[in-house]
């Protein structure tokens, strides 16, 4: 999904001097008076200041949404999301993906977002994953993009993987969930994103097309989607950035050291598997960091 961040702070940039030049018009020679700038910053209120009635947001790099389901409580155990504190991106039509409608029938909608305002207002005001009922997932993706395998920006991807035993792990899976997501709406993961000094070249679009928390009864998941999964060995680039994006959220996002062994009893390394081999029982190829 193409950046719509440069756009937003143009057109914010706009407002802001267009709105300087209402207050402080021309004087006679045509010069623009002098502009006090304490005075329009004062003008200024976010989020962080004022929570209810802020006037300026901050965009992310791409549009989210947030869905959850829980097939135990039967959409009992909705998450609840504020309605005046926080103003909200109005909500897309859902994609309509034929083979993937039976499962969307029991996933709902939470929210959408594109500012980090909106992202926080959220957060602040849905359930922990630690709280949730067995069974439940959250799934933050970008606007557009059902978690479906069958979704066009799914279907030719994967995803990293972690199993976190639940007795072990319901002190940590919060923090772990937020960082997650933090690093998916910050674009984070995929470092091939911000390492061109060329700014005449578009930088590439991101691998990144979701995050899940999972909650089961034994234990919790947390997964990252991707877009593309390497299937051959000419694929070397494309798998160099895979593994990037894989140890980032091993090293950076969960906090373990490159080295950690994470395979015991319940749990799993951080692993990679596309869509595709997940369907092969016994014959899926996995990238392990």
């Amino acid at each position: 999904m193409a950046s719509t961040l440069q756009g937003q702070a143009l057109a914010a940039s706009r407002a802001a001097i267009s709105a300087a030049i209402a207050d402080h018009p021309v004087d006679e020679d045509g010069e623009l008076q002098e502009v006090n700038m304490e005075a329009q910053a004062e003008g200024i209120r976010t989020v962080f200041n004022d929570p209810t009635n802020f006037n300026v947001k901050h965009p992310l790099f791409s549009s989210w949404t947030l869905w959850f389901d829980s097939p135990l409580t039967k959409n009992r155990n909705l998450p609840q999301t504020p309605i005046s504190a926080v103003p909200q991106t109005p909500l897309p039509q859902t994609p309509g993906v034929a083979a993937a409608q039976g499962w969307m029938e029991d996933i709902k909608r939470v929210i959408s977002f594109d500012s980090v305002e909106e992202f926080w207002g959220l957060y602040n005001n849905i359930i922990p994953p630690s709280q949730l009922p067995q069974k439940a997932n959250y799934y933050l993706f970008k606007e557009g993009i059902i978690p479906a395998w069958e979704d066009e920006a799914n279907k030719n991807g994967g995803k990293w993987s972690i199993q976190l035993p639940k007795d072990k792990n319901r002190a940590n899976v919060d923090k772990m969930w937020l960082y997650t997501m933090l690093a998916a709406i910050g674009e984070t993961f995929d470092a091939t994103l911000n390492n061109s000094d060329d700014t005449s070249v578009p930088p590439p679009s991101s691998l990144i097309t979701g995050v899940i928390v999972s909650t089961r009864p034994q234990f919790y998941r947390l997964s990252i989607w991707t877009r593309l999964a390497p299937s051959t060995s000419d694929e070397d680039k494309l798998r160099e950035r895979i593994e990037t994006i894989g140890r980032h959220f091993k090293t950076s996002v969960l906090g373990y050291s490159d080295s950690a062994k994470l395979a015991g009893p319940l749990a799993t390394e951080v692993e990679f598997l596309s869509h595709k081999d997940s369907e092969k029982k016994g014959k899926a190829k996995k990238i392990i960091v």
